[in-house]
């Protein structure tokens, strides 16, 4: 897509389309992690809502295995701006996928029933009791609850969720200004950085042409105070354009698990006996090919995709495997009736590519690999914690049916 230059740099921009959030919306919360883009933001709205002597909700969910300095970082960010903010430090357990491991495929943060095992305790001020949020449900996903608390927070007021994302750290993230998180998105005001997720909410993403080097240029010029761990990292020889701060057990996130081990040890060791495959995660996060389905991915020399995918599968926990032939046969059962009446391919050009117009047993075998346990590679989504038994039932009378795999 063409870019559009508008005449002014990308600082100037972010504080216009800040002082417009605050022109247009009632109700401004911003998403808070504690990384560079996140804490470049907070610095310019909070500036932005003290000039106008307004204030505006800082979220930050606690996903309980981060390192200490993020922790320190977040907690010196809410001191810094609290005559500005509504504070919102989440610690509630949430479910979340874990990628490196067939064993906990998902794994549950602040789990009460794990607490002599927490990482750290719960941060005093945090938001802990899980009445708190009308809402919540014990053990939703993180998507869930951030749509309904913009709901919540918003209640009938327009309101913006401003988050720091930058559409040159990743292709999903420009797709999520491109087009949204479900294909063509409606915007405000025809402005590109705002995205609808409801009845008067919407995303604003005031960075989203920043670079990298956009963040530290700001930091170094304002002298604004940043998250530390990023010297850490670069110390650690991490290039500026890998550096990320987020719960540590997802798909991209693993090959930045070893970093604990380095950085904070004592973490570290919290950590692996706290969740079940840490530690191969960190061995092997950065391995190309099929340990964790990294880049290229092979197969026995005399066995087919499908196949190879046969064996993976009777070599998991049963209750691992039936979540993953449930998604399959799916998958298979929707390209059936899409072209594919005799079964999708074997393997086909760039099946393994993030499109989905190229249905293969490869893929199939590549999202088993890389322990993509929502399957997203297969373009599935999380699935509400409380459906998922009903769901199971419905499944097997379905693969019955379907006679697919």
């Amino acid at each position: 897509m063409e870019k559009k230059y508008l005449g002014i740099d990308v600082l100037e921009a972010a504080r216009k389309r800040i002082a417009w959030t605050f022109d247009t919306f009632t109700k401004v919360c911003v998403s808070f992690s504690g990384g560079k883009d996140s804490t470049v933001l907070l610095h310019l709205v909070a500036d932005e809502a003290r000039l106008r002597g307004r204030r505006f909700a800082l979220f930050f969910l606690d996903w309980e295995a981060q390192f200490k300095l993020t922790i320190e970082h977040v907690e010196a960010m809410f001191r810094e701006y609290h005559d500005t903010i509504e504070p919102y430090w989440v610690a509630l357990p949430f479910r979340t996928v874990n990628s490196v491991s067939q064993f906990e495929p998902e794994w549950i943060c602040w789990d009460p029933q794990k607490a002599a095992l927490w990482i750290r305790e719960i941060p005093t001020g945090a938001i802990s009791d899980e009445k708190y949020f009308p809402f919540y449900r014990h053990a939703m996903t993180f998507e869930e609850f951030v749509l309904e608390f913009g709901a919540w927070y918003g209640g009938n007021d327009l309101t913006a969720i401003l988050v720091g994302i930058r559409t040159d750290e990743s292709l999903n993230r420009f797709r999520t200004i491109k087009r949204g998180a479900c294909g063509a998105k409606s915007m405000l005001n025809n402005r590109i950085y705002t995205t609808w997720y409801g009845d008067g909410i919407y995303n604003v993403y005031p960075l989203y042409d920043w670079k990298t080097e956009d963040d530290w240029r700001y930091f170094g010029k304002f002298y604004k105070p940043y998250n530390t761990i990023y010297d850490l990292m670069y110390k650690a020889g991490i290039p500026i354009h890998n550096m990320r701060i987020d719960e540590p057990f997802g798909n991209e996130q693993r090959r930045g698990l070893y970093l604990f081990s380095v950085i904070e040890p004592e973490t570290w060791g919290k950590l692996v006996a706290r969740v079940n495959g840490a530690n191969m995660g960190a061995l092997y996060g950065n391995e190309k090919g099929s340990v964790l389905g990294n880049i290229r991915i092979d197969k026995p020399e005399h066995k087919t995709w499908k196949q190879f995918t046969q064996i993976l599968l009777a070599s998991m926990p049963p209750k691992t495997s039936e979540h993953y032939q449930n998604k399959i046969a799916v998958y298979l059962h929707w390209y059936r009736d899409r072209g594919y009446p005799e079964g999708i391919p074997d393997s086909q050009a760039e099946d393994c590519a993030y499109r989905d117009n190229s249905p293969s047993w490869r893929r199939i075998c590549k999202v088993i690999l890389r322990n993509d346990y929502w399957c997203r590679g297969l373009s599935f989504s999380p699935m509400k914690a409380s459906y998922y038994e009903s769901y199971l039932r419905v499944m097997k009378y379905r693969r019955k049916l379907w006679q697919v795999f």
